[in-house]
């Protein structure tokens, strides 16, 4: 297995009770999406392992989940943290105009006046839209209020839609935005 093909679908936040179940925060559309898949790659590239899910069951807005061979709560506390990602040949290919968030980490992205704003580091749904984060890849050394010089990573939070991001080249890796430098 190619563990560079990995797509992270979710993280574990904590243990559940003390049998070794397990809370999960999906990174899915559908809050159970994650279900879709028996198999499910545990840890951080490049270290994954898999695991097999024995149980499942939704809980408010996490999925609470046993997975094989992890029995108590000692066990289940050490995943904490941990992502948990499935094999991109086992997703489905998305539809034209559609990108899994993990494939816009990363994109290096400009706006229609050809400014550089940086790289999407993360992408996040708002209910009325996806929102892309996009992080300035140069600091900008600035004086703090303590007289040391530090350096000013700026953020951007850039609403992704059709208006806002008219084109996403994943080939290119790159993104187009009609976007104002100043916000």
């Amino acid at each position: 297995m190619a563990f560079e093909q990995m797509v992270v679908m979710g993280r574990i936040v904590a243990p559940y009770g003390v049998y070794g179940w397990l809370k999960i925060v999906p990174d899915t559309e559908a809050l159970d999406g994650l279900l879709d898949y028996d198999r499910w790659w545990v840890g951080k590239a490049p270290d994954w392992r898999e695991v097999t899910v024995e149980q499942a069951k939704l809980h408010n807005d996490v999925l609470l989940v046993k997975l094989a061979n992890i029995n108590d709560r000692d066990l289940a506390f050490a995943l904490k943290g941990q992502l948990i990602a499935v094999p991109r040949a086992a997703l489905p290919a998305p539809e034209a105009d559609e990108y899994y968030w993990s494939d816009l980490i990363g994109l290096s992205v400009h706006n229609l006046q050809g400014i550089a704003f940086g790289r999407i580091t993360q992408v996040f749904e708002t209910g009325a839209n996806d929102v892309l984060v996009v992080r300035e890849e140069h600091a900008t050394p600035v004086q703090g209020k303590d007289g040391k010089m530090h350096a000013e990573v700026r953020e951007r939070l850039i609403p992704f839609t059709s208006e806002a991001v008219p084109e996403v080249d994943l080939e290119a890796g790159t993104v187009l935005v009609d976007w104002d430098a100043e916000f």
